[in-house]
């Protein structure tokens, strides 16, 4: 099976004069792109919701460490969405896809699902049964990911090069501001919830049933947006398929043509082990935070605004540093920055209650942390070249990066109680050396080289 043509917009680019500041800037008011970075928000959003604000909710609920630790593995489908990826590549959502085309169907579709999934965790109450909040967690990760599937195979395949840039770095901002707004935002909603009167596991589960509210924005994105021609043309070339074998062509053609790579088992164990330091860290940031005695309201007020400055600035930031040097390089400096960042965490530690260092450690490992993200966002995509599996190998890619997060993680809260804060934020640095090993190797066999130049 072959790849539709590439068009005019898909094509490499000749050599041209660098473009002014303004027609720099002029790009991310592009309909595409601002399409991109509100999808980047929907994506971000339902993240924090079975992660680190559930965390937080748990831990005031007097659930232990230990099993806070263990809902990592509640993100187990973000590990293993490429297993359905390709029936998002190659199926029809009854009634969606025929009245929205083949991504955007699939995209109103999970967020449907979303919506009824946060607020069915929005009802449960971990204090009383933690296991079902955890089943109810899990959903909201499930659907969850089939959005992410959809969401990054619909931004490599809508975008021109030309604007492959500022929606990458649109995309990663708003994605970061997505996990914000479910994280700082959701704990300043739930403190005002409280400020009423009501009791704190109803507080709780309006804060979640505004999370599903937010949902909304990324269903509007969709119901604006037009379908990708690449999508459409892939779709179209494989029209005269049965369902059976359309699924069966995007699953075999994303496996076949990434792992005859040259190194790729290497590839995989190095997109495992990039991000691992700060999922390790990240596991549990929201529980050292409170056991330190710092109150939620403290902690989402520095997070939502020095930490989103941070953000932003880091994503643009990491864009700047992958456009002035190599991708292997670029992906030196991110590894290196987000692994000693941890540091700030232990310095904390040892420091005590201070509002002004814990914003010193929230800004240090927000801006480190989206200079990294930006760098694997564009490694990544520079791995998915073909639009008739272009969510199948983005998937396969994107869930191998979360083992870090949902396996390797899981045991984050034991070794933190061994170890003590300060200790643990060191080995969260330590974890980082087996990734700057193996891109130590890739980069040794050409690995890089062989993908040619990626622009951010």
């Amino acid at each position: 099976m072959t790849a539709p043509e590439v068009t005019s917009e898909t094509a490499p680019p000749t050599d041209a004069p660098a473009p002014s500041w303004r027609g720099s800037l002029a790009v991310y008011l592009q309909p595409r792109v601002l399409v991109v970075l509100f999808l980047g928000f929907a994506s971000g959003l339902p993240l924090a919701l079975s992660g680190s604000t559930l965390q937080i909710w748990m831990r005031e609920s007097g659930v232990d460490l230990g099993t806070i630790g263990l809902l990592a593995l509640v993100g187990t489908p973000y590990t293993l969405k490429f297993l359905w990826a390709p029936l998002v590549d190659a199926l029809h959502v009854p009634l969606f896809t025929r009245a929205f085309g083949r991504r955007r169907g699939w995209l109103l579709f999970s967020q449907l699902l979303l919506i009824l999934t946060i607020l069915l965790l929005a009802l449960s109450d971990p204090a009383t049964a933690p296991f079902a909040t955890a089943f109810a967690a899990l959903l909201v990760a499930a659907a969850s990911s089939t959005q992410d599937i959809v969401v990054d195979a619909f931004r490599v395949e809508s975008l021109p090069e030309s604007e492959q840039a500022a929606g990458m770095a649109g995309y990663v901002a708003a994605y970061r501001i997505g996990m914000l707004v479910s994280t700082a935002g959701a704990l300043f909603i739930v403190s005002a919830f409280e400020s009423y009167d009501l009791a704190p596991s109803a507080a709780w589960m309006w804060g979640y049933v505004v999370m599903a509210a937010l949902i909304v924005i990324g269903t509007i994105t969709a119901l604006v947006a037009t379908e990708p021609a690449q999508s459409a043309a892939a779709d179209a070339a494989t029209s005269a398929e049965s369902a059976a074998m359309r699924v069966l062509h995007a699953a075999w053609g994303a496996f076949s043509e990434f792992l005859g790579r040259r190194d790729a088992l290497a590839a995989l164990a190095f997109v495992v082990l990039f991000k691992f330091t700060d999922a390790f860290s990240g596991t549990m940031t929201g529980p050292f935070v409170i056991d330190l005695g710092f109150s939620k309201v403290d902690y989402a007020a520095i997070v939502k605004g020095v930490g989103l400055a941070a953000t932003l600035i880091g994503g643009f930031a990491g864009g700047f540093v992958a456009r002035r040097y190599s991708l292997a390089t670029s992906l030196w400096i991110g590894g290196v920055l987000q692994a000693i960042a941890n540091l700030s965490f232990s310095w904390l530690a040892l420091t005590g209650v201070n509002q002004w260092a814990l914003a010193l450690a929230v800004t240090t490992e927000n801006f480190t942390s989206a200079v990294g993200t930006v760098i694997f966002v564009a490694y990544l995509s520079a791995l998915c070249q073909n639009p008739l599996h272009t969510a199948t190998q983005y998937a396969l890619l994107t869930a191998f990066a979360a083992v870090g997060r949902t396996y390797l993680s899981s045991g984050a809260g034991y070794v933190a109680k061994t170890t003590g804060w300060p200790l643990f934020f060191a080995v969260c640095v330590l974890v980082a050396v087996p990734s700057l090993v193996l891109l130590a190797l890739l980069q040794r066999r050409g690995h890089f080289d062989a993908l040619g130049p990626v622009k951010v």
